[in-house]
């Protein structure tokens, strides 16, 4: 995929940038992910290098063809929703993640070189529930309020 500057594509077509966002909650957007991703789940896909030992600035405009993040950017409902391009730091900002849960969907040093669709979207489920209760403090919550 190449990538231009929207200024650059307005002398060559005529770009709209006033479609309507459509809200999506943290779970519905890491859901569509995982779901994209396993579309394909024997697919390769490339990792980021050396993620956590990158400078933050740096570390947020990491990007590469072929990633996990890519496969998400591909995808019209998540760019309606917000997703503005494939770096890491707008992967880690659209979809609410921390860089420990990023680094274990996207580092070279979990998977190697690539990664396979499957394993990236079983990670990114794992992180739906993270923040879930425990069964007793849900338990708790609707009997108790």
């Amino acid at each position: 995929m190449k990538h231009h500057a929207i200024e650059d594509l307005q002398s060559v077509a005529e770009v709209k940038q006033d479609l309507p966002r459509r809200a999506l909650s943290r779970s519905e957007r890491l859901e569509r992910w995982a779901e994209l991703l396993e579309r394909s789940p024997h697919r390769r896909l490339s990792t980021l290098h050396e993620t956590e030992y990158q400078p933050a600035h740096v570390r947020a405009t990491m990007r590469g063809d072929g990633t996990p993040i890519s496969v998400a950017f591909e995808d019209p409902v998540l760019r309606t929703a917000g997703l503005d391009n494939d770096s890491y730091g707008e992967a880690k900002r659209f979809f609410e993640l921390s860089d420990e849960q990023l680094h274990k969907v996207i580092c070279y040093c979990h998977f190697g070189a690539t990664v396979s669709a499957s394993t990236a979207a079983r990670h990114i489920r794992a992180m739906l529930v993270e923040n879930q209760p425990g069964l007793f403090a849900r338990l708790r919550q609707i009997f108790f309020g």
